[in-house]
């Protein structure tokens, strides 16, 4: 007999759902308490019914919030039902979701903070999980395979598919698409959405469909459908990426929703505990280019001062470039975290430590240039460090550590250079509390696999083309292994003392022989799909040398 979507998918994920925690509502049961009507078509039982569980809403905010009175509770649902139905409206409930909004308590004339989901204890919250869930506008009507609901709101929408269907996980994410375009109003409360044909499974956030922001997740036995639903949906998890990992971000006037990816979220876990462990001070994230470092550091700050247990903390955003610090500022303007301030000198770094700042402070390693020793000595001091293969390279790392001695230093890089031989480099400094020497890891290998960077392909040159093999053995690679480097701008400067290599590279005969195969390469194989192309020279000079070589052809 031939699979069905129900049996094969939709079937065992509630089954799965009911096994770590969310109760079953079935169908019937789940409309009538929206308020579905009793007779005609199912669109006009439909009509006028709620988005909600009316009855567990309406406890769970009697019981969280005991000054609302059922006027507050009315008025707050009213306000509900006059939200935007597009992201804007979206983000305005997610603020209500996580404790943004306030409400106004008459009898004492004062806005009290509303609180819909208990995150301090788990267990008083409502878990439900139903399916067919349907909703009309009188113009369109839609129907999500699977819903979870937290304290009778509508969280988590899942699109099951048949694995026997072609393309299925991408009929699951236009399906998403039409119901944000047909039914807008039933995507208002709805935060995540997931498509899964019971192999591949599939996340992302509502409101933003882009390829690149949907995501695999990731379970120790690929394919186990049970092990996905199980890590993914568990209620603790689920209320983490809520509360926690779905960020909006306004740029040139656009307003963009995203979640942090799985190794991300694991990421800024690893970095909480480390920052709270007594005994240990050190850690390296160690991502691959491209993997959202910046957004990894950025949650790890946020979350950090707001943890109870930072104690108010200093937190100190490291970078490497001028350009980076107005970058940082506006990334955290744009995700709208406060309490963040600019070092725009070595004084006014200096300053805010020594005045013992509590906040978010962005600054440049050269700005702890000649500190004095023990300038600040509390422990809950967290420096985030960019870059950190090279940031803490040198003097201006030892002043850092001199003048906040107690601070945990975490490291982030793509790149880290491996001196331990040596007594230094970033796993000496980073990783001297971790046997592996990082506190977490994300290869490029993980990420081309996950679709996050794309995968390089190479093009083998004409063998007249290559140095020579001898000679890059001889002079580049022995340097460069015999100083342990594998950074870009560390090699940079091996190569600089590479005079050799660096003689042929500039060959006029090869940089003539370079340009024309290139040329004919991209003429052929890269301009006909539309696509650009870069050429990276050994210098600056050699750049001018290949400009002129493409103006005289």
């Amino acid at each position: 007999m031939k699979p069905t979507e129900h049996h094969s998918v939709q079937a065992r994920i509630i089954k799965y759902a009911a096994e770590i925690g969310w109760t079953f509502v079935p169908q019937k049961e789940a409309e009538k308490r929206r308020g579905f009507g009793t007779e005609g078509t199912t669109q006009q039982r439909a009509m006028n019914a709620s988005l909600y569980l009316l009855d567990t809403l309406k406890d769970k905010l009697r019981e969280f919030n005991p000054n609302l009175n059922e006027q507050n509770i009315a008025d707050i649902l009213r306000q509900f039902s006059l939200l935007r139905t597009d992201v804007y409206g979206n983000r305005t409930f997610w603020e209500y979701l996580t404790g943004k909004k306030n409400f106004y308590y008459e009898a004492e004339q004062r806005e009290l903070n509303l609180c819909f989901i208990n995150t301090e204890d788990l267990t008083k919250n409502s878990f439900e999980v139903t399916e067919e869930f349907t909703y009309t506008n009188g113009r369109y009507t839609n129907r999500e395979d699977i819903v979870f609901l937290i304290n009778g709101i509508p969280i988590l929408v899942i699109e099951c598919k048949n694995i026997t269907k072609s393309e299925a996980i991408a009929v699951g994410f236009d399906q998403i698409r039409r119901y944000q375009e047909e039914t807008p109003e039933l995507m208002v409360p709805q935060q995540l959405f997931t498509a899964t044909e019971s192999i591949g499974f599939s996340y992302g956030v509502t409101w933003n469909l882009i390829r690149r922001n949907i995501f695999n997740w990731k379970a120790e036995q690929i394919g186990n459908l049970e092990l996905k639903i199980k890590t993914f949906c568990a209620p603790a998890q689920m209320v983490k990426m809520l509360t926690r990992y779905i960020m909006f971000a306004e740029q040139e006037e656009t307003l963009n929703k995203f979640i942090l990816q799985q190794h991300q979220q694991i990421a800024v876990e690893k970095v909480i505990d480390r920052a709270h462990d007594p005994k240990k001070f050190r850690g390296l994230v160690w991502h691959t280019q491209g993997a959202g470092k910046t957004y990894t550091m950025i949650k790890a700050a946020e979350l950090l001062f707001k943890a109870p247990e930072s104690d108010k903390p200093t937190i100190l955003l490291m970078l490497d470039r001028n350009e980076l610090e107005d970058q940082m500022v506006k990334n955290l303007e744009a995700v709208q975290i406060n309490n963040v301030v600019k070092a725009t000198s070595i004084n006014k770094l200096n300053e805010y430590l020594r005045n013992d700042y509590r906040g978010i402070i962005i600054t440049m390693i050269h700005k702890f240039r000649d500190m004095p020793a023990n300038l600040n000595t509390r422990k809950n001091i967290y420096v985030l460090i960019d870059e950190a293969h090279r940031t803490t390279q040198g003097d201006l790392g030892t002043y850092l550590m001199a003048g906040l001695p107690h601070a945990t230093l975490i490291g982030f890089t793509g790149t880290p250079i491996d001196k331990t031989v040596y007594g230094k480099g970033t796993f000496k400094t980073f990783g001297i509390d971790d046997d592996k020497g990082y506190l977490h890891k994300y290869s490029i290998a993980d990420s081309t696999k996950d679709g996050t960077t794309l995968p390089l392909f190479y093009n083998m040159a004409p063998n007249s083309l290559l140095v020579p093999k001898e000679l890059l053995e001889g002079e580049f690679y022995k340097l460069a292994q015999e100083h342990g480097v594998t950074d870009i701008e560390e090699l940079n400067k091996i190569l600089e003392r590479a005079v050799n290599t660096k003689n042929f590279l500039k060959g006029k005969q090869r940089i003539t022989d370079v340009a024309k195969y290139v040329a004919h390469h991209y003429v052929q194989n890269v301009e006909p799909l539309g696509y650009k192309a870069f050429l990276v020279a050994v210098d600056r000079e050699t750049c001018a040398y290949y400009l002129s070589t493409r103006q005289n052809s």
